[in-house]
């Protein structure tokens, strides 16, 4: 894959699982990653010092919500997206396809773009593939997304219809796209569907982007329809480029996926859990609001080296969340975000040690003991 300053290396394959290194201008991106979500140019309650302690490398924005507020134009004019948010790794920025989608009544598509009105005031608003690349690369983030339909998974009209504007949509993009630090991914959409999974793979591999993404999962579907759109796409996809799966963030689903050949991952999930009072583990969650914890001196996980675990008690969080204290959202991510991050970092060193099935089977035989 060759795009200034960006390229992909694969290391390291044990069966489907892949371990690499993604270069890019703001620094490598080791594979597989995990990338919290910082919708509007911040992860909620969490600091980029604190993401870089804890082991982050990639972050992603949201295009459709930056372009609203505070506007393309402003961050551009003032630096873009790394100086504005003080993050100096990389960053992935989506097309905003997928939040213009969920819009429902508030939009209309036809075959140029789509017609939607904010979420914020009700303005009205156009979205084209060439304004959201466009707006991605006044947002100047490192990898960027096709913009591209999102349809119900089990509706097989829909996704017909959609998968033949995502792949005009593609085109489209590609002609559109003009800065050469900047790598643009398609996105492999289709349902529940796995002969339109296929002829959307195909179709877009032939395109030649530099990476792919896998859209449309985890939005209702059962996990063996998920798993076998991955086996299926893993199959089809390049060797040597990365694969994307999008939205996709707990820890069964980061395995299951990385044993299906995917190398990147990104979810709103652990701190969306954190503002909800849950923590994360490896074999489930713990809702910290329980009574049960307002005496218990241990960490959230005994075996984790997360600020949060180092110093604090499930007492402590209790009593923040019962004090509607800020800080607990904040303390929260912490733990849930390394979580995720220890894991594909552990992964990872599984793939290059060659015992990653052994660390998978480990992994989800943990998943029968929850714990208290």
């Amino acid at each position: 894959m060759t795009i200034a300053s960006f390229a992909f290396e694969l290391i390291a394959r044990q069966g489907r699982a892949r371990a690499g290194v993604i270069h890019t201008p703001h620094g490598p991106i080791l594979t597989p990653i995990f990338a919290p979500v910082g919708t509007q140019a911040t992860v909620k309650a969490v600091t980029p010092a604190q993401l870089e302690e804890h082991g982050v490398t990639l972050v992603l924005s949201n295009t459709y919500h930056l372009y609203l507020r505070p506007g393309a134009e402003l961050i551009a004019e003032l630096g873009g997206l790394h100086r504005f948010m003080s993050w100096p790794h990389p960053i992935l920025t989506d097309s905003g396809g997928f939040q213009v989608f969920s819009l429902s009544e508030n939009r209309r598509v036809d075959d140029e773009g789509v017609t939607f009105r904010s979420h914020i005031d009700g303005s009205l608003h156009r979205l084209t593939p060439e304004i959201a690349i466009e707006v991605q690369e006044k947002l100047g983030a490192d990898i960027i997304m096709a913009f591209d339909e999102c349809a119900p998974p089990y509706d097989r009209a829909y996704n017909e219809r959609a998968l033949e504007r995502t792949h005009r949509w593609a085109e489209r993009c590609l002609k559109a796209k003009t800065r050469s630090d900047q790598a643009l991914f398609g996105i492999v959409q289709g349902g529940i569907f796995l002969d339109l999974r296929e002829q959307s793979a195909r179709f877009l591999t032939g395109l030649g982007f530099p990476g792919y993404a896998i859209g449309g999962l985890s939005v209702g579907e059962t996990k063996a329809e998920m798993h076998a759109v991955l086996e299926l796409v893993d199959g089809l996809l390049p060797e040597d480029k990365p694969r994307y799966l999008m939205g996709v963030g707990t820890p069964q689903d980061i395995i299951n996926g990385i044993l299906r050949g995917v190398d990147m991952f990104d979810c709103v999930l652990p701190t969306r859990l954190a503002r909800h009072h849950a923590a994360m583990t490896r074999t489930g969650r713990l809702n910290m609001m329980n009574a049960a914890y307002a005496r218990d001196s241990r960490p959230i996980d005994p075996e984790c080296t997360c600020y949060t675990c180092r110093h604090f008690t499930r007492a402590y969080l209790r009593h923040l969340i019962v004090a509607r204290e800020m800080l607990a959202a904040t303390l929260l991510s912490i733990h849930n975000i390394t979580t995720l991050i220890t894991l594909v970092s552990e992964a990872r060193s599984a793939i290059l040690a060659g015992r990653f099935e052994q660390f998978a089977a480990e992994f989800f035989a943990a998943q029968e003991t929850l714990p208290s």
